[in-house]
């Protein structure tokens, strides 16, 4: 029950935090000594914090003090299209980082990785189309997930998010910007509002990682290197989104369709 957890502040990190505290697990996190704590001010007195170090063997050894059985690996930089000067950041972030996390792990002998993917490593239903360089890293640390699955018998699930949404959400989202425009009666400006979407409630999310993880420790006998896909049922164009929010909500919003162009690259039809 003793678990470790990257990337706890972020809004799906901090609720998978509380979520995994109220089954009873032994909550540990990873944080820089900058990091901002008010996503978990709340449980932080119920968690175990550990202080990054530039020091893999440092890391190891608060895995070995603290007997952590599994991570979950939620850190990460997203950046739908990135400057020239924030190529150091996506790589250090997604990729360096993560195989930090994985020898420190191989040090310690943690054999049980939770990670997280992203299903714009699929552009055009693709088994492997990056839909931008962040895309490009998460699955260039797939590869990597590879070796230590192959020959130190880590075993890692990783689960590829979609969109997702809370009650609690606090980031700069779609249902945030759509609540924010309806209320300051501000009109919008979109594209057509034909590409797809896929919205997942974090409770979801966070049960998705709690099952995960039990698939794993149910298959302790075997090294596995399993991909799934963490999705709502439901598909729907933004268009229709939009419709179904100015149903139910309060105020409506006021959209401008047409008024914009697509992203490069818009993901259109979504991977399954």
């Amino acid at each position: 029950m003793n678990i470790f957890i990257t990337g706890a502040t972020g809004f799906i990190g901090s609720n998978l935090c509380r979520h995994l505290l109220k089954k009873g697990y032994n909550v540990h996190i990873g944080l820089r000594k900058k990091s901002d704590l008010s996503n978990i001010e709340d449980i932080k007195n119920d968690i175990q914090i550990y202080y990054y170090t530039n020091s893999i063997f440092d890391l190891a050894s608060f895995f070995t003090k603290a007997n952590i059985k599994g991570v979950f690996h939620l850190a990460s930089c997203f950046i739908a299209e990135h400057k020239t000067d924030e190529v150091e950041k996506l790589i250090d972030s997604n990729v360096l980082f993560g195989t930090f996390l994985l020898e420190a792990m191989r040090v310690a002998g943690v054999k049980n990785l939770i990670n997280t993917g992203t299903s714009w490593q699929h552009y055009d239903k693709e088994p492997y189309n990056p839909v931008c360089l962040y895309a490009a890293t998460k699955e260039a640390f797939d590869a990597i997930v590879k070796y230590y699955t192959e020959c130190e018998e880590l075993s890692c699930i990783t689960l590829k998010l979609f969109d997702s949404y809370s009650e609690n959400d606090t980031r700069p989202k779609l249902i945030n910007v759509l609540n924010q425009f309806a209320v300051e009666g501000k009109v919008l400006d979109m594209s057509e509002g034909e590409q797809e979407i896929n919205l997942l409630h974090v409770n979801d999310i966070c049960c998705g990682y709690e099952n995960a993880y039990v698939l794993l420790l149910k298959n302790q006998n075997n090294s596995l290197n399993e991909q799934y896909a963490l999705a709502a049922k439901e598909i729907v164009t933004l268009k229709k989104l939009i419709e179904f929010f100015n149903r139910i909500a309060p105020k409506k919003i006021t959209v401008n369709w047409g008024l914009k162009p697509y992203r490069k690259r818009e993901v259109m039809k979504l991977w399954s």
